[in-house]
């Protein structure tokens, strides 16, 4: 019970440290909480300050979500506190302790944690994000299509129903933060991919 604890509380801790805040900060680039749309996220950095800044942003936040639920797997955790490991990274992500609580939407985060539980479901994940994205050319899009069926894979390819609950969970949380996003696909406003986003 104890190890669970502190497996949970190093998830979120973990997930409390803003890749986006900390790479600009070293790289001299403007807060991202304050500049362009004001998420602390890769694809805010990627707008602010380029794709190298961006793209040690989304590896941040993939593996802050990744590492924990593999170390969790490692010392042999059962599955409903890999389950928690995993969204407690997410939360920290979303609420981190370090930075006021204020995090970012969570996409890359949630890729991560689902990677730790299942590479296969991530893989189904990433098949998703590749062939909406193929599609539709809407990067938001993919990413809130593949979180949605992120719960179904983990549960036809883990068969752990705490893993799927858990996907349930990120998934909801994941539509919340993108309400702004879903607001302008519905409107047909939301920049596609290599497209920037109106002023």
């Amino acid at each position: 019970m104890l190890s669970a604890i502190i497996l949970i509380l190093v998830a979120y801790l973990a997930g409390s440290v803003a890749s986006a805040i900390i790479v600009c900060r070293l790289l001299g680039l403007p807060d991202p909480r304050s500049d362009g749309s004001g998420n602390p996220g890769a694809t805010n950095v990627l707008r602010i300050g380029g794709k190298r800044p961006a793209a040690i942003t989304l590896l941040g936040d993939l593996l802050k979500g990744l590492l924990p639920v593999l170390l969790a797997q490692a010392l042999d955790a059962s599955a409903s506190t890999i389950g928690m490991v995993a969204l407690a990274a997410f939360l920290g992500h979303l609420y981190p302790v370090f930075f006021g609580f204020k995090g970012g939407k969570g996409l890359a985060t949630a890729f991560g944690v689902v990677a730790g539980m299942s590479w296969l479901a991530i893989a189904a994940m990433a098949v998703t994000w590749l062939t909406v994205a193929a599609i539709t050319r809407y990067s938001s899009l993919s990413g809130l299509i593949a979180a949605v069926l992120a719960p179904l894979y983990l549960w036809l390819i883990t068969a752990e129903a705490a893993l799927a609950v858990v996907g349930i969970l990120i998934a909801l949380l994941v539509l919340v933060r993108h309400e702004a996003n879903i607001r302008r696909l519905l409107s047909g406003t939301e920049p596609k991919i290599g497209q920037k986003k109106p002023a």
